[in-house]
């Protein structure tokens, strides 16, 4: 067997077919389209969400809730996230933590919530810090400079 010998399988390959070309050719006339209707007309599209002039389905459920456009959504980071940088780091900031890949932006705002303990004593500034949070990392000798 070679290139030159690879034929496609029978049946695999049809011909197109050639429409509006005559009655003996079974798709003259309407050219497969059927009569009448949109869908018969050159040029007639419909989009997919279109459904034939009945109230269409985003206007027809029930509306519910409410969107704050000023929602504030924070970063989050635990407290055994942050143990695993002892040794490595005294102070935690945004920057810090996004050089450690705990954070995504430094735009959006961090907050640190108490899951895990805190062996190592750290200093935190520029970031949020839960009620719990606080209370660990001050039971482990750092400190919580609040945030401006």
């Amino acid at each position: 067997m070679n290139l030159g010998s690879l034929k496609y399988a029978d049946g695999s390959r049809s011909r197109r077919k050639r429409l509006g070309r005559g009655e003996a050719s079974g798709k003259g006339g309407t050219s497969g389209r059927g009569h009448k209707g949109q869908k018969s007309r050159a040029g007639a599209k419909r989009r997919a969400w279109f459904e034939g002039g009945q109230m269409p389905l985003q206007r027809r459920v029930p509306k519910r809730g409410f969107t704050n456009l000023n929602r504030e959504v924070n970063q989050v980071v635990h407290l055994r996230q942050v143990e695993g940088l002892a040794g490595r780091e005294e102070a935690i900031t945004p920057e810090v933590l996004k050089r450690h890949g705990l954070i995504r932006h430094l735009g959006a705002p961090v907050k640190i919530l108490a899951d895990g303990e805190l062996k190592s004593a750290f200093e935190f500034s520029g970031v949020k810090v839960s009620g719990a949070a606080r209370a660990k990392i001050e039971a482990a000798g750092g400190i919580v400079i609040p945030v401006e």
